[in-house]
């Protein structure tokens, strides 16, 4: 475990501690550390919840004519908003999906689409915050390692804020992905490993050269950035929050992040409940499920296989939270196997309209999972997170798509393969 605590920056004062999740010591905020100096584990950020419930209330936010994250400042570790960013992070739509609640029988069904984000994936939440972050503290360059989208997202934030991005990136990696970090002017390390070993190289990195470091996991900043799905997703059902949340899930950041942000509601009383969060993690890459199940505090690395290559982590750096997220909201985790993803990759753009990346798919499969198992009852009210673009990833979307052969150009042949097609009923 490398060690990096540069004289920086104390927080803004709405944060109040850093409290390690592993040993439990609160650890001073007057510098900023990527992870306790004690015991090497993941940091978790406090807020001075009593100051900002008496001067930010529901209708002070209501009268916030600002769609991005930055209208839940009060609640971001960061001294100001982004001045130098100017793309629209967040305030993305929650689509109500009617057609999968006849599919399926619930309640109610809703996407979380974002899709929609600059970079089309939810990576941009905290790629944002990343960014701010790293220009209160006077540098100008971040490195992250990703398997794509978290890389996508860094350079593209930083192209809107001049700020420099180096990725590194399993060479694995989609052929999309790695054409958006370049197309984005980010410098591309492409590593001859997988997404644990570019991870290790990146933190080296940052060390060495004293950049910013973005990856996901050991970075506190990261989650108070993907908080802000849930303040949304909140807010957009009138704070009347769901029953369960599925989320995809790789190294756990996105989870954690969820989590934390019902539990900030919870705390200004702003929500009545915590909604159960349900962990969705493909079966040759269930690291944090596995822990889950056999009671453990942190995950096991395994060898990571799977076709959605967002959440194909061998050992999940945010594990010990995204287990703590799980087992504080009552939820659970489950496991779906890759062909079972890429059906419900095409069954969701084909009853919502929202095209998916595997990974985000994944969660469609595990709220199928739960139907035919009953771990979700009827009726529930459910969200989905779509974290990522089935753009960003088309080879593996053309595994369950049949493209016919070119019709002879007449109406005689055309009207045949309508008919063929069902199209003339």
């Amino acid at each position: 475990m490398f060690e990096f605590v540069p004289e920086i920056l104390p927080y803004r004062s709405t944060v109040i501690k850093s409290i390690c999740v592993g040993c439990r010591q609160e650890i001073p905020i007057d510098v900023f550390h990527y992870t306790c100096p004690e015991c090497g584990s993941n940091l978790d950020l406090g807020y001075d919840y009593d100051r900002i419930r008496t001067r930010w209330t529901k209708s002070i936010l209501a009268e916030n004519t600002d769609r991005s994250l930055w209208r839940y400042f009060p609640l971001l570790p960061v001294q100001q908003m982004a001045k130098n960013l100017t793309l629209q992070v967040g305030g993305t739509p929650l689509i109500k999906a009617q057609r999968l609640v006849t599919e399926l029988g619930f309640e109610e069904i809703w996407i979380k689409d974002d899709t929609r984000n600059p970079s089309a994936s939810l990576k941009d939440r905290a790629s944002a915050l990343a960014v701010q972050h790293a220009s209160e503290l006077g540098l100008t360059t971040i490195v992250a390692a990703s398997t794509g989208n978290a890389a996508a997202s860094l350079a593209a934030i930083s192209a809107n804020a001049d700020t420099r991005a180096i990725i590194f990136a399993p060479a694995t990696a989609p052929l999309a992905k790695l054409t958006q970090i370049l197309q984005y002017g980010a410098i591309l390390v492409p590593v001859d490993g997988n997404y644990d070993r570019a991870f290790d190289l990146a933190w080296q990195a940052s060390e060495k050269f004293g950049w910013y470091n973005r990856n996901t996991g050991i970075n506190p900043i990261l989650v108070e950035g993907k908080k802000t799905v849930a303040f949304e997703i909140a807010e957009q059902l009138d704070w009347n929050v769901p029953d369960y949340v599925l989320v995809p899930v790789g190294d756990g950041c996105i989870l954690s992040g969820v989590y934390k942000g019902f539990f900030d509601l919870m705390q200004l009383g702003w929500i009545e409940k915590m909604p159960k969060l349900v962990a969705i993690q493909a079966a040759g890459s269930a690291a944090i499920v596995n822990a889950f199940q056999a009671n453990e505090n942190s995950p096991t690395a395994v060898h990571a296989h799977t076709i959605a290559d967002s959440i194909a982590v061998d050992l999940p750096r945010d594990g010990e939270k995204a287990l703590i997220a799980l087992r504080d909201s009552e939820g659970f985790g489950v496991t779906v196997k890759d062909d079972d993803i890429l059906i419900a990759q095409s069954e969701l753009a084909r009853l919502t309209g929202v095209f998916a990346e595997p990974a985000s798919a994944a969660a469609y499969a595990g709220l199928k999972a739960c139907r035919e198992s009953g771990q979700i009852p009827l009726p529930s009210r459910v969200v989905l997170l779509a974290t990522g673009s089935g753009l960003k990833d088309i080879p593996a979307a053309q595994q369950k798509i049949r493209r016919s052969a070119p019709i002879a150009p007449d109406m005689d042949a055309i009207s045949d393969f309508l008919e063929q097609q069902g199209a003339l009923e």
